[in-house]
């Protein structure tokens, strides 16, 4: 049952981790809503690995060249100024706000946050939020306009997802949004910035696998990670394509059902926060 268990998660992982609808949200509600109980922080955590290998691969490209370029401005100034030695610096300095707060708020994290009234509520208003700025957002920057203050925000932004609900994807592209950025920029965008913060938190609970408050061995959890890259890489595709033409308002709608939903059950006493 475990391992059945553990191919679902991995699924919803995998569908979820992409769209910004929050996969933290949905490992800690549909589980609760199965029967099955909270996977455990440190379960999410790992099993995001998977999702964020998919994005090291299907991004493989980009990233080598972002890395070679940043690797040699270290150590040749002509290449300081190139945009992809830039952006290296960008994804590195947008992503020290969710690790530093990640490392301070680690209890708070694996405990308070989890709460299903606080996961519903934001859902919907970090839906609405994104909504807003998806409609309102000026949309003429593309993914070369990144500058440093806006990668700052955006890494702010992208901070707000250690809690449950807000979504790291979401959060990042509503701050893209709002700062100007087309879509598919601010997707992109979000996509490598989450990569250095995922990988980090996921390796970073590994120690906590075989017990703690988790509910999933290793067997279970590598199950998870490998179903979720599988699902993961598929979703990446799809969505990139899908902004290219089309606006977030279906997933604004889905979040806002999905935590009206859910505190309503919490209210009927079907689930438990």
């Amino acid at each position: 049952m475990d391992l059945l268990k553990a191919v679902v998660l991995g699924t919803i992982q995998g569908l979820t981790e992409f769209l910004p609808i929050s996969s933290s949200a949905h490992l800690r509600i549909f589980p609760e809503l199965f029967g099955w109980g909270d996977p455990g922080a440190a379960f999410t955590a790992v099993i995001q690995i998977g999702t964020e290998l998919a994005v090291l691969i299907y991004f493989r490209h980009d990233i080598w060249r972002i890395g070679k370029a940043w690797v040699l401005s270290l150590a040749k100034p002509e290449w300081r100024g190139h945009a992809d030695s830039r952006m290296g610096w960008y994804i590195i300095v947008g992503s020290l706000p969710i690790v530093v707060l990640g490392v301070l708020l680690k209890d708070v994290i694996e405990k308070d946050f989890r709460n299903l009234w606080i996961i519903g509520c934001t859902l919907i208003v970090m839906g609405i939020v994104l909504g807003v700025a998806d409609r309102l957002s000026r949309n003429d920057k593309v993914i070369k306009h990144i500058s440093l203050r806006d990668a700052v925000l955006m890494g702010l932004a992208q901070a707000l997802a250690l809690i449950p609900g807000v979504s790291r994807s979401g959060a990042t592209i509503s701050m893209g949004r709002a700062l100007g950025y087309e879509r598919e920029a601010a997707t992109r965008f979000a996509f490598l910035l989450a990569i250095p913060a995922v990988v980090g938190a996921g390796l970073f609970e590994l120690k906590e696998i075989p017990g703690g408050d988790n509910t999933y061995g290793w067997g279970p959890t590598i199950v998870a990670t490998v179903i979720s890259f599988v699902v993961g890489y598929a979703a990446i595709a799809w969505l990139l394509r899908y902004v290219s033409t089309k606006s977030y308002t279906p997933f604004v709608l889905y979040r806002v059902a999905l935590g009206t939903a859910t505190l309503v059950l919490l209210g009927a006493g079907i689930l438990s926060a």
